[in-house]
């Protein structure tokens, strides 16, 4: 889906064009966000605001998606733009969905967030819990002919990941970027069940670490606090490129 098979995983507040534009020398995907984009996941963002959290709240998010990914195209910048999006409600997953179709960009439903003003809304975490909601942003996304995943965590309690990444599938999911937490094999367990492309995050340094996620069955790996630490990219992007392009 990218080459080099290394992502850099959305930081919230953070993760915008020009730092999509700064990981690109060691990157093969930016996931740009994540960007709350309804009503209600908004006045979540403005809470965690509240709280000095660090978060995208543009007035308008779907210009914003727009503007991030015109700024990418108008650079040539050489990365798979991507973009993370929190959402409790299925019309605006579609709407920006059109807007990632125009640029090629990736879109990734955010069922990862685990902030309690998130879940309080229906965003993040919660979804993994509801399948059916879940499988109907997917199904809602890919009707636009977007490329479209979800980013999930592991150790969510009464959440089995591989059947939900067999639902998924089969709402036209494509990739799956995946927290895996301390549960570094459930990454094997999916990449068994599905044939999604398999995203592994979570501690992602080293060559170690990127031989261990390879190892599970991983298409790519992805990196999340240390992506604007160019020490940290050019370590795992050789491992990367050792690893799983070799």
């Amino acid at each position: 889906m990218f080459s080099p098979p290394l992502a850099l995983a959305s930081l919230s507040g953070e993760s915008d064009a020009d730092w999509a534009r700064a990981g690109a020398d060691y990157a093969g995907c930016a996931f740009l966000g994540g960007i709350a984009i309804d009503d209600q996941s908004r006045a979540a963002a403005r809470e965690l605001i509240a709280r000095d959290r660090t978060e995208f709240l543009p007035d308008d998010p779907l210009a914003f998606v727009d503007r991030q990914l015109q700024a990418l195209e108008l650079e040539s910048t050489p990365i798979q733009p991507a973009v993370n999006v929190r959402s409790a409600t299925r019309e605006p997953v579609r709407d920006v969905a059109k807007i990632c179709r125009e640029h090629d960009a990736f879109l990734e439903i955010n069922a990862h967030c685990r902030q309690d003003e998130l879940c309080a809304v229906g965003c993040g975490e919660t979804l993994l819990a509801d399948t059916d909601r879940l499988a109907g942003y997917v199904e809602a996304a890919t009707s636009t002919g977007a490329t479209v995943g979800v980013k999930v965590r592991a150790e969510v309690p009464g959440v089995e990941l591989p059947v939900l990444a067999g639902v998924l599938e089969s709402a036209g999911a494509t990739f799956l970027h995946v927290d895996a937490m301390d549960t570094e094999s459930v990454i094997a367990d999916i990449a068994d069940a599905t044939d999604l492309f398999v995203i592994a995050n979570n501690g992602v340094r080293d060559a170690e670490t990127v031989r261990e996620y390879v190892e599970y069955g991983a298409d790519a790996v992805s990196v999340g606090r240390p992506s604007d630490n160019p020490v940290v990219l050019e370590r795992v992007h050789g491992a990367v490129v050792a690893q799983l392009e070799s």
